[in-house]
Parts: C-alpha cells; structure tokens; sequence
C-alpha cells in the first residue's frame, strides 16, 4: 500500500466520523439551537452528490465514506428539524 493511499484512507477516517461526536450530542441533548439548517442541507445534499459519483465511478472507499458521513448528516438534520 503506498503512502498516499494511507493519507487518503486516514483524511477519509477523519472526515466522515467527525460528524459523530455532534450526531451523538445532538442526540443525547436534543439540543440543535447552535446548528445551521442551511449549512446541514448543503453539506448532507454534497455528500450525496459525492455518493453517487461513487457509485458513478465504481469506487468503494470513496462509496463507504460517503454513506456514512450521510447517514451522520441525516440524522443531526432530522433532528434539527424535528426540535426547531
């Protein structure tokens, strides 16, 4: 494996479980007052966007990272909705 599959492995780590600590959070405390509706929207339509070019592109990592960094920003914009 060379060394920039690894910092693209690791940058993917990274950004796709940075969302569970606020997703965790946002459930624990049912408290969305300092989240962005707009931003949430934006971010959770890009990284579905980013998903299919996965599916586009046959690419599994970037696929796997893709959806469950959405399944992160679904649920912290569900709840943001939900307790408005």
């Amino acid at each position: 494996m060379s060394f920039f599959s690894i910092v693209g492995m690791v940058a993917a780590f990274l950004t796709t479980f940075s969302l569970l600590p606020q997703t965790i959070k946002t459930i624990k405390e049912k408290n969305t007052e300092g989240i962005s509706v707009l931003m949430y929207s934006m971010f959770t339509a890009g990284v579905f966007l980013w998903l299919l070019y996965g599916f586009y592109t046959e690419d599994i990592p970037l696929m796997l990272a893709n959806l469950v960094t959405l399944f992160f920003a679904v649920t912290i914009l569900t709840l943001k909705l939900k307790y408005r």
